[in-house]
């Protein structure tokens, strides 16, 4: 296995990230607006959307650092877009995505198959919403907040980023688009 990227990785983990930059800071906007009205934990039912570079990115390109590299960016280019979370999401993004990486590297950075891809899912959401947790929710009670908190982020992550990267990945795969690409050629398997 070669563990270069190539010129192609990082242009479609580019692309990705970019993208999904772009939907994050939409999604910011559902997150701030309408999903406001929900209260926490139960916003944390849709917080799995934040996570699916990571989860994709690696899917996609299936190189170490491919979960850190896409989610880092797309949480760059929703604060060059203006996010509520400003600055912040210049560390969040990382943090988040080694919860992926570490999932990949579990696994010798050799399986990218659909269990690999929940547990990377569900991991991102634990470390993204411990984070959030500690920083943004730090006089919440554990027991009635900030424990629910996390269980629905891990579950929300586990099946908007694990197996909905899954799924645009095949859906990708069948396009065609992805033919250069590991995940390309074992249509439709991931």
């Amino acid at each position: 296995m070669n563990n270069r990227w190539r010129t192609i990785d990082i242009v479609v983990a580019s692309v990705v990230a970019v993208a999904f930059g772009v939907v994050f800071w939409a999604w910011g906007v559902l997150w701030r607006g309408p999903a406001e009205a929900i209260p926490l934990p139960g916003r944390a039912v849709i917080y799995g959307m934040w996570l699916v570079p990571a989860v994709l990115g690696a899917l996609i390109v299936r190189k170490p650092g491919a979960a850190l590299y896409t989610l880092t960016l797309a949480a760059l280019v929703s604060v060059v877009l203006g996010t509520a979370w400003g600055w912040t999401l210049v560390l969040q993004g990382p943090l988040e995505a080694l919860g992926a990486e570490l999932a990949f590297a579990a696994f010798g950075y050799r399986v990218y198959r659909m269990p690999v891809a929940l547990l990377a899912a569900a991991l991102a959401g634990v470390v993204a919403s411990v984070y959030d947790a500690v920083v943004w929710y730090p006089d919440y009670s554990w027991t009635t907040m900030r424990v629910p908190y996390i269980l629905i982020t891990a579950a929300s992550s586990l099946v908007i980023a694990g197996f909905g990267s899954v799924a645009l990945t095949r859906a990708l795969a069948q396009t065609g688009v992805l033919d250069r690409f590991a995940a390309g050629r074992e249509r439709p398997a991931v």
